[in-house]
């Protein structure tokens, strides 16, 4: 899935869980289902995991903001690493540099953020 079609669920997501948390309550309607449905699998969540929490109103809600947690919290993680590597690739420390993005795949369980740090240890001449 490319950066653009992420961003076509994503940003739906970090809506419709901002009015949750400001107190709307979550309406399972056949979009919001196929919304969380098509998310689920862009931040690990098996299918199978998915449509158990999309029984209910209370379990999707949850499935909700566990999914804008880990893309949240993810990106969080990625752009922290990003700019320590940067810094310490631009030092000379490459070394460190790599460190930075292997800990964030130890870490990371979101596919489209664990492409960006392998790329990264690509670039800087280490394949993991």
């Amino acid at each position: 899935m490319t950066e653009k079609n992420l961003e076509d669920d994503w940003y739906p997501i970090r809506m419709l869980d901002n009015r949750v948390q400001q107190g709307e309550p979550l309406v399972l309607t056949d979009e919001a289902r196929a919304l969380l449905r098509r998310t689920a699998p862009t931040v690990a969540i098996h299918e199978a995991e998915a449509e158990a929490a999309l029984t209910s109103t209370e379990s999707a809600t949850t499935l909700l903001h566990e999914i804008r947690r880990r893309i949240t919290e993810g990106s969080r993680r990625l752009s922290r690493g990003l700019h320590q590597m940067y810094r310490l690739r631009d030092a000379g420390d490459l070394e460190g540099a790599c460190q930075q993005m292997r800990e964030i795949l130890a870490v990371e369980v979101v596919p489209h953020y664990r492409d960006i740090a392998e790329g990264q240890l690509e670039c800087l001449g280490e394949v993991e």
